[in-house]
């Protein structure tokens, strides 16, 4: 399976069937894979752990929105199976009551609209190192020739300082210098210099004022590392200004 990193955007997206549907080409352009493991920048837990493995157990982790959005529905089965390998592979614990955050079902609801595919979400272990996380990714590695898919989930400019109310403001100059540093440094599999963004990339800072957001890509890069492959970006542009949505696609 390949492995992809997606931008989630704003709740909003899991509404939307004009932004939605750059999600939904990708997926129809994946093969059907028999689980998906999530990592998204909306669950912290060091050391990491596995979420639930109920049927569309869903949180709505936002305040704000239309009221809409939160009688939405996802209702994908469970992955206990996925789970007891997880657990196996990273020796994590298992935290049952712990939903699908909306950085898990709001891309997924394009990308596997018939909620068919069984989930697990893995906990982002965000105060490891940049070297741990990249690990992680690389145990996890053996999942794909399994058919699962590793779907990390965050945001590859995500700085709520620069947002604007539309999408016709152009992007600022760091937000597009830090996404040409990250397009580059992928396409090379440059995987030291990636590990090294905090001191490398261009404006780091102001594209994530704090690092959640693009921790999940590090972790997609390591379970991507093994073997060779080739690497796309089949989701770019920003909205609302500063938030991009670049998806990467690892194969």
């Amino acid at each position: 399976m390949p492995v992809l990193f997606v931008s989630h955007g704003a709740p909003t997206l899991a509404a939307d069937p004009e932004k939605g549907a750059a999600f939904r080409r990708l997926g129809a352009e994946l093969p059907t894979p028999r689980a998906v493991l999530a990592i998204s920048a909306h669950w912290e837990r060091t050391p990491a752990a596995t979420g639930t493995t109920q049927r569309g157990h869903l949180l709505h982790d936002f305040a704000g929105f239309p009221r809409a959005l939160y009688a939405l529905r996802y209702d994908a089965p469970g992955a206990p199976s996925l789970a007891a390998r997880v657990q196996a592979l990273l020796g994590v614990t298992h935290d049952e009551a712990r939903p699908w955050d909306h950085g898990v079902w709001v891309p997924l609801l394009h990308l596997l609209p018939l909620a068919d595919v069984p989930v697990l979400q893995l906990a982002l272990p965000s105060r490891s190192s940049p070297e741990d996380l990249f690990a992680l990714g690389v145990r996890l590695a053996p999942l794909r020739d399994d058919g699962v898919l590793v779907l990390a989930s965050g945001g590859m400019v995500h700085d709520f300082g620069s947002i604007t109310r539309d999408d016709t403001t152009p992007p600022p100059a760091f937000a597009l210098e830090f996404e040409t540093w990250v397009r580059e440094t992928l396409t090379a599999r440059d995987w030291p210099e990636l590990l090294r963004f905090a001191s490398r990339a261009p404006a780091f800072r102001r594209a994530h004022p704090s690092p959640e957001h693009f921790l999940p890509l590090l972790c997609a890069a390591g379970a991507a590392s093994v073997g060779g492959g080739t690497i796309a970006f089949p989701i770019a542009g920003f909205e609302l200004g500063s938030l991009s949505r670049l998806a990467v696609r690892f194969d």
